[in-house]
């Protein structure tokens, strides 16, 4: 009997859009993320029941209802835990992580260091807006220390966390930034965090029309292609980002460490273990 192979699927953008309708503010950054997402899954071909999208808590939290793909919408700074543990235990599937700079650097800020060492193979999306934007406009890590308002009057006085030379520090394998008000140019970053093995963290400047109205027109004028290209050199990327002004976008660094891969069960011998907890 001949065999008739399976025909190959192809995939549009809104093959991974869900029936529930985004709830963000008109004109927020995310909105654009959403569409990133869809054009990234449909150019890489992956079938939505081979996706899972994992966030935690806040306006770009949500994204995982607006994706026709397996979502888990957890708790305040865990999404990087949850992730971890589901792409080891189903390493098949694509494990996207999608955060907020307040979600995945400050509660979560240990679990990103710890993701970053590790060297799983995910990818991590943080919408950064420099502000709380759910809980009404609280400075956030990543916010500038003299931006004034009446929560914060004169601002907080303190040094902003910065979040690609920490991922560098702790071990990530790919780190880029990219500007939501260029849609193909975060479908282009998205694909490629995917497609490199280990551990890549991907901040894409996302701007909160609500809170911080002034972000959007002024980032637009500010952010700017890296002027030097990529590299794989840890102490090159580390002068690179230590004088970065947080506007430069592009893929800034892709290293070659090897992703973690556990045992598999098969191979562990349960006398063996027994032994080595003998008395």
């Amino acid at each position: 009997m001949n065999m008739i192979p399976d025909a190959v699927r192809e995939f549009k953008p809104a093959d991974y859009k869900s029936a529930v309708k985004p709830v963000w503010c008109p004109g927020c950054g995310d909105h654009s993320v959403l569409v990133s997402f869809q054009r990234a899954f449909a150019e890489l071909g992956l079938p939505p029941e081979q996706i899972a999208i994992i966030s935690g808590i806040g306006c770009s939290s949500r994204i995982p209802a607006y994706v026709n793909a397996y979502g888990f919408h957890g708790v305040h700074g865990r999404s990087l835990a949850l992730a971890s543990g589901l792409k080891v235990a189903r390493p098949d599937l694509t494990v996207v992580v999608a955060s907020g700079d307040g979600d995945g650097f400050s509660i979560g800020g240990n679990h990103f260091l710890h993701a970053c060492r590790r060297n799983i193979d995910l990818t991590y999306i943080v919408m950064d807006n420099r502000i709380y934007g759910m809980t009404k406009g609280q400075p956030s890590p990543t916010t500038e220390p003299d931006w004034d308002t009446a929560i914060a009057p004169g601002g907080t006085g303190l040094s902003p966390f910065h979040p690609l030379v920490i991922a560098l520090a702790s071990g990530a394998n790919f780190i880029a930034r990219g500007f939501t008000g260029d849609v193909g140019g975060c479908a282009k970053l998205i694909i490629e965090a995917i497609r490199t093995p280990g551990f890549s963290f991907l901040q894409l400047l996302s701007p909160c029309v609500t809170f911080r109205p002034d972000q959007q027109k002024q980032w637009k004028s500010t952010v700017r292609t890296a002027v030097v290209p990529e590299t794989d050199d840890p102490g090159r990327a580390a002068r690179r980002l230590m004088t970065d002004d947080g506007f430069n976008v592009g893929v800034l660094y892709r290293g070659h460490r090897e992703p973690y891969r556990p045992h598999p069960i098969a191979d562990l011998d349960p006398a063996r273990l027994e032994a080595e907890f003998e008395v």
